[in-house]
């Protein structure tokens, strides 16, 4: 791994931090040893945050952006995309909502080098999540960021390091971890109210059409500084249509940026499925079968998937589908609790229902929004409670890792025939049933199963204790990636 070069970087036209600000961001070896920091007294109600806005595209225009509002005591000082368009537009808003504009920059270091600003929330690509995350807490601010917590299983493992380090509030964007009906439904499935819970069921079924093929490398729009957008990735041409409106979404298709709609949509109820089930830890085993099929297009990702994640006497199973589908048991994009006493249905990320096991309502759990997750944020940004922070980054590295597992099956897989299908997942018959209906559900999309290929994950066996895979050189190199200079994360806290 490139280590950050001191020298390279104070060349380079952005490099724009000074020398204490850079230090900040690469600790010495002294520094890595140091004690945590101690931790800042409590702010009064009074006392107003500064926030910084780092991406503004639809997440962070769309709900980022209001509740940082004057009823919170917040002002918004500094907006930042590398796109400046998606800047500009943003600092519109702010200003009719404020009545003064913040700052627009491109580059996000501008901001990690003003002390002034005291909260930095995060809505970049997956693939900036964390290392903006780690800048900003590294220099003395608090930070609220977008799921996934992390691009990789390094990264999350990194960012927990740091914010203990540092003594600075991390809240992670799984908002349903705030809303009153999914604590009080996780609560009455920890309670036993349904009796022991038997598999645990994640579902992203969520149409997503083809983003077409490319025959060559496109070209970049003139506002968008590419070499910022990439930052720890590589500054690859761009194999996507950025024509056609949707370079700022088509990256989750993409593993040099994204994680599929595994690690997009699929993360929240991922984490759903794993705080149902009270597991705070890796799996042993993890495995996946699925494939980008119905349409060939230049994406990389699959849309199609069943994994099965196996916690010794707790299990999750997991499926993706990119194309038109039914509900399951009244759930499209949620999840489903097995138990042997009944079920229970997150149809939503603001309701939930627990039936009997003849299907008969035995309870409904009603409410939230997005806007209680920041207030949560807020509030221990104000306490310093840590115990209070209902999506703390130790939980988002936990969820994350599990789609990252997962995709690591995936990728280090074999093509086998759709046809040969059968008992993949050994004698765990909720997930070989689930592969069933994957291949029923794609014959119903008209997929030719007979000609078809899927890749078959390979199991991977897991180390929950250290977080490694065991014994598996190829799997183990997808647990971090390569980083570009200067916009490396840290080898350690």
């Amino acid at each position: 791994m490139e280590s950050f070069d001191r020298r390279r970087f104070l060349k380079s036209a952005t490099g724009l931090l000074s020398l204490a600000a850079l230090d900040l961001m690469n600790p010495s070896a002294d520094a890595q040893e140091a004690e945590p920091a101690q931790a800042p007294a409590p702010r009064g109600a009074n006392e107003r945050i500064n926030v910084a806005l780092i991406g503004c595209g639809d997440r962070g225009r769309g709900s980022h952006i209001n509740p940082y509002n004057a009823r919170s005591n917040c002002k918004i000082v500094y907006v930042c995309d590398p796109d400046t368009s998606r800047s500009a537009g943003a600092a519109s808003t702010i200003r009719n909502a404020q009545g003064e504009a913040p700052v627009a920059v491109q580059d996000m270091r501008r901001i990690m080098e003003d002390r002034n600003v005291d909260v930095v929330s995060i809505a970049t690509c997956n693939h900036w999540h964390s290392l903006a995350a780690i800048w900003a807490m590294q220099a003395g601010k608090d930070v609220y960021v977008e799921k996934p917590l992390s691009h990789n299983v390094f990264e999350g493992q990194r960012v927990v390091e740091i914010a203990r380090q540092t003594n600075r509030v991390c809240q992670v964007g799984t908002q349903m971890r705030s809303n009153p009906a999914l604590v009080e439904a996780m609560a009455f499935l920890a309670e036993g109210r349904l009796g022991r819970i038997e598999i645990s069921r994640g579902l992203c079924y969520k149409a997503r059409s083809s983003i077409g093929q490319v025959d060559g490398p496109q070209p970049i729009p003139a506002n968008l500084d590419y070499n910022l957008w990439c930052g720890p990735a590589p500054t690859a041409p761009s194999m996507r249509n950025t024509q056609r409106g949707t370079i700022h979404y088509d990256w989750h298709w993409f593993w040099n940026y994204g994680n599929g709609d595994l690690g997009n949509q699929g993360i929240h109820e991922m984490d759903i499925a794993r705080w149902g089930i009270g597991v705070n830890e890796f799996p042993r085993s993890v495995q996946t079968i699925g494939g980008r099929l119905g349409y060939v297009d230049s994406a990389e990702t699959p849309n199609t998937l069943v994994s099965y994640l196996d916690f010794g006497d707790k299990k999750i199973v997991y499926e993706v589908r990119g194309l038109r589908t039914q509900a399951y048991q009244g759930a499209s994009v949620g999840n489903v609790f097995h138990c042997e006493n009944g079920y229970l249905v997150t149809p939503s990320y603001t309701s939930a229902v627990a039936y009997d096991k003849d299907g008969g309502v035995i309870r409904r759990f009603s409410g939230g929004n997005d806007g209680l997750h920041f207030a949560n944020f807020l509030q221990v940004v104000r306490s310093r409670r840590m115990a209070d922070l209902h999506g703390e980054c130790k939980e988002g590295h936990l969820s994350a890792a599990l789609v990252h597992l997962a995709n690591i099956s995936y990728r280090v897989g074999t093509q086998a025939a759709l046809s040969e299908l059968n008992n993949i997942f050994g004698d765990n018959s909720p997930a070989n049933e689930a592969a069933t209906r994957m291949v029923q559900h794609l014959r119903d999309n008209r997929v030719d199963v007979a000609a078809g290929h899927y890749t078959l994950g390979r199991r991977l066996t897991i180390n929950p204790q250290d977080e490694t895979i065991v014994n598996d050189a190829e799997a183990t190199w997808y647990m971090r990636r390569e980083y570009r200079a200067p916009f490396c994360v840290p080898e350690r806290a």
